[in-house]
């Protein structure tokens, strides 16, 4: 069995890991004063929470694709360093143009952001299976999913605090100082090129690539979004992350105003179960990479799924009942955590055990698309459904929907081996 330590503690890994808290940690501070922002110009909203999500998510579907096709054909760490610059320069206007009293500019801002984020991601992803073995690469993907975990932990814990008590101009400040330093652990990183398996990887590049060599980017996207469907595994993780992100957009929005209301409180209600739900998806991380590296992959997140059902359904009966205890309600959203973290590990291993290097980028580039196409239109369904549906009916089916489809996944793929 692979230890944490083993891959941990090595100098590229690490590098990429401490890099990732840094800059996920100034994330849910530049969250934490969006979400303040738009608050206090339009107090109980959900559609204007989903209106600030839009710019955040429509760089996928612009941006997202393009960028996966470059990220094969570009040095994939030099793409990050200056991703990050890009993100920590963009992040700096938005102050400016707050004190301004200039919203669209602030949109824009936001979609520039993440239009950068379109080129990071893909290549970090691409990334981990040249600096650490394919023994590893469980152990690895378990390790990165950790680091966004720690900075929700750390991020929202002091991110309610210093939106209440700063203000939310500081929570951007602090998010442009993470890119610039994550950029600076990145430099350090130096990528070995693999030489073994030379004759398969070979192989399964020319049978995806086939014998064009010069083609033009649109085919490569097109062969990206194909690639996903080709294979009986690789549907089945498009098919889960499908399932995964449109139960996160149906809910996100609502669950945010819900607190609010709930307990009464801007910032700092969120910034406590941000706190519980990171600590949830830590420790989930941590068992699973620990004992979960000989289950099968595909049944284990069906698994999650129902777990992660019924424990919002649970959270939300409580916190909609009279004068909710907090700790109680923050265990039930610690709990929705742990059920959710093993989902995205197993996914990015299939897809890393499945793929050819070659493709990689247009593989996690196409698959951010369909996910996150999911999430915008649940996410904007159910902010249109709150104008005639309360909350919590919508979080409680939400949440029985993720429970029958996790229980429906177990069934379909039982006696199927999507492990290989």
């Amino acid at each position: 069995m692979i230890r944490f330590r083993e891959v941990l503690f090595k100098k590229d890994f690490f590098s990429l890991w401490c890099g990732q808290i840094i800059s996920e940690f100034g994330d849910r501070l530049n969250q934490m004063a969006l979400i303040s922002l738009v608050y206090f110009k339009s107090p109980g909203s959900v559609m204007a929470l989903a209106k600030l999500l839009f710019f955040i998510v429509i760089p996928v579907f612009v941006i997202g694709p393009v960028a996966g096709v470059y990220v094969d054909r570009w040095d994939r760490k030099r793409v990050m360093i200056i991703s990050d610059i890009l993100r920590g320069l963009f992040v700096l206007t938005i102050p400016v143009f707050v004190h301004l009293g200039m919203m669209l500019p602030v949109y824009i801002a936001v979609f520039m952001i993440f239009s950068a984020t379109r080129f990071f991601l893909p290549s970090k992803m691409a990334l981990i299976p040249a600096i650490v073995s394919k023994d590893k690469l469980l152990v690895a993907n378990s390790l990165s999913n950790t680091t966004r975990m720690l900075a929700v932990i750390l991020g929202f814990a002091l991110a309610g605090f210093i939106v209440r008590w700063i203000g939310h101009m500081w929570g951007f400040y602090l998010d442009s100082i993470s890119y610039f330093v994550s950029a600076g652990f990145i430099a350090v990183i130096t990528p070995k090129k693999k030489l073994g398996n030379v004759r398969e990887e070979i192989q399964m590049t020319r049978e995806i690539i086939g014998k064009s060599i010069r083609r033009n980017v649109w085919g490569e996207i097109v062969e990206g979004f194909g690639h996903m469907l080709k294979k009986d595994r690789m549907k089945a993780v498009t098919s889960t992350l499908f399932l995964l992100m449109a139960g996160t957009g149906s809910i996100f929005c609502i669950i945010i105003v819900f607190v609010q209301e709930s307990f009464r409180s801007a910032t700092e209600a969120l910034g406590y179960f941000g706190i519980f739900l990171g600590v949830g998806l830590f420790l989930g991380t941590v068992i699973y990479g620990k004992f979960g590296q000989n289950l099968p992959r595909m049944r284990t997140m069906f698994a999650s799924f129902i777990l992660c059902g019924v424990s919002v359904d649970l959270f939300a009966l409580y916190a909609s009942g009279r004068d909710p205890v907090f700790l109680i309600g923050g265990i039930l959203i610690m709990l929705v955590g742990a059920a959710a973290a093993p989902i995205l590990t197993c996914a990015n291993t299939l897809i890393h055990t499945s793929v050819p290097d070659g493709i990689r980028g247009r593989i996690f580039s196409s698959m951010e698309a369909v996910i996150h196409l999911a999430f915008l239109i649940f996410m904007f369904l159910t902010a249109y459904l709150s104008r005639y549906v309360s909350n919590l009916t919508i979080l409680l089916v939400s949440g029985s929907i993720f429970a029958f489809a996790g229980l429906a996944g177990q069934i379909l793929v039982r006696g199927r081996d999507f492990s290989g």
